[in-house]
């Protein structure tokens, strides 16, 4: 398959994997550590990559997010503990769901994918990409579980970076992007019905633009990997999605 057509076919399947770490009772237990609750634990952990930073570079980074959820997954919990050490334990968290879930899948599928992942995610520019960047200074892990996964959150959030720069390309506000891709997440990022903006065919033919603009620009770092390396890709996603729905753990 070309760039593009890989751009659209693991766009979901990077999205659900990327998130599906962060509110799982294992994830949970990491956040009482730290005194947090679990969405604490997401903003601290998600935004403390960045570093003990302010509020305006995570809100900047978040982009979707309402300034009251901001409040309190950044400013609030960053009084209880400290972010970057938050981050580091939130990519443990990570590891430790793959660790619950990607035993069934075969390590060359998962150590293959790790390997086209990384050569995407390390010829991205520093400096575009906040959250990518952030992640970016986690060193690949040695084994192929955790390596995969790591791979897969940096793909994440280089599709969510790339949107934002489309979002604001085509004029959309974040509250706006997150309204047109789902009412749900709308509510989900903290926003209310004072919030809610008026859907006019402009406003959805905006979102469409940005919708291309994001596959196209992926499909643009995607062009450094080879055919094999595309499918790689392609083939580790498929495959931990699947283990997504049949956990698997991995044995010793």
């Amino acid at each position: 398959m070309n760039s593009t057509e890989l751009s659209l076919a693991v766009a979901e399947p990077i999205q659900l994997l990327g998130l599906s770490f962060y509110f799982t009772p294992s994830t949970t237990e990491r956040a009482q550590v730290h005194g947090l609750n679990v969405y604490e634990f997401y903003g601290l952990g998600r935004g403390g990559v960045l570093g003990d930073v302010d509020i305006d570079t995570v809100f900047e980074a978040f982009t979707f997010f309402s300034p009251s959820a901001m409040d309190m997954l950044w400013t609030k919990s960053r009084e209880k503990a400290d972010p970057v050490v938050v981050a580091n334990d939130h990519v443990l968290a990570a590891f430790a769901f793959a660790d619950e879930t990607f035993g069934a899948v075969p390590t060359d599928v998962l150590d293959n994918f790790a390997k086209a992942a990384f050569k995407v995610a390390n010829a991205v520019p520093a400096g575009h990409h906040a959250l990518l960047d952030g992640y970016k200074k986690f060193e690949a892990p040695p084994g192929p579980v955790h390596a995969a996964y790591l791979g897969a959150i940096l793909l994440r959030e280089l599709r969510g970076g790339v949107h934002i720069d489309a979002v604001h390309e085509v004029g959309l506000t974040g509250a706006q992007a997150a309204y047109l891709q789902e009412p749900f997440i709308f509510r989900l990022h903290g926003y209310g019905d004072e919030d809610v903006p008026e859907v006019t065919s402009e406003l959805q033919a905006k979102k469409q633009r940005a919708e291309e603009l994001t596959t196209s620009g992926v499909a643009t770092f995607f062009e450094i990997l080879s055919d094999d390396e595309r499918q790689a890709l392609y083939d580790g996603a498929r495959a931990m999605n699947e283990a997504l729905r049949s956990p698997s753990a991995v044995t010793v």
